[in-house]
């Protein structure tokens, strides 16, 4: 059973999914008007509360998405290291998160699009595979993209992979990806940054080049 959320409008709040028999934590940000829903996959070892997802969401909010961060695992499951990991479990969750979106009376015509970074871009790619036409745009945050496995040539969403210039790996990792999907993709390279993204400027320019992708494919 999901536990529905209130008036979807012009709102803000904290919200719990149930799956598998468990209740998982989120923020959700509805704008007025919204008709399009952004939700973030975080990587190993984050939450909800990352203040660079929580940083994007907010651009996001402001050009009229509304966004769902949530814990892809409880705290009791992120405590075992290796769950951090399990790219098939997070793209479980992430599917069954989608599903609940698509479920309320409020939003099941909304057009929804996935963030992810790091690992999460993994369980994005895989998600959307899965849910074919219910994902209608994609974006990767310094993702591992290569844990995508088998499922990255059936992706049919649009998908931006965003890299640091010094992030090497990440860059590569990227590039090999695209090149065995079947759909839309685009490489951005942010010079001179990191895999956090960490310098003055940094995520700003992560945040526009996301919110671009999706005007472009939710609206």
């Amino acid at each position: 059973m999901t536990r529905p959320y209130s008036k979807f409008m012009d709102s803000k709040r904290q919200v719990k999914i149930s799956t598998d028999s468990l209740e998982l934590d989120g923020f959700l940000n509805i704008p007025n008007g919204a008709q399009s829903i952004v939700v973030f996959a975080h990587g190993a070892g984050s939450s909800r509360y990352s203040p660079r997802n929580q940083y994007v969401a907010k651009t996001l909010n402001k050009a009229g998405f509304a966004t769902l961060l949530f814990d892809l695992l409880t705290e009791k499951e992120d405590e075992i290291y290796e769950n951090r990991f399990d790219i098939p479990l997070l793209t479980k969750r992430l599917v069954a998160v989608t599903n609940w979106i698509l479920e309320q009376p409020e939003s099941v015509n909304y057009k929804i699009g996935y963030f992810g970074s790091s690992t999460g871009a993994s369980s994005s790619l895989q998600a959307a595979a899965i849910l074919e036409d219910k994902v209608m745009a994609v974006v990767s945050r310094g993702g591992r993209s290569d844990l995508g496995g088998k499922y990255l040539p059936k992706v049919h969403s649009p998908t931006l992979f965003i890299a640091g210039g010094n992030d090497e790996v990440i860059i590569k990792l990227n590039k090999d990806s695209m090149k065995k999907m079947n759909c839309k993709t685009k490489l951005e390279i942010i010079p001179g940054a990191g895999h956090l993204f960490e310098n003055p400027g940094e995520l700003e320019k992560v945040a526009q080049l996301a919110s671009d992708w999706f005007k472009d494919y939710l609206k």
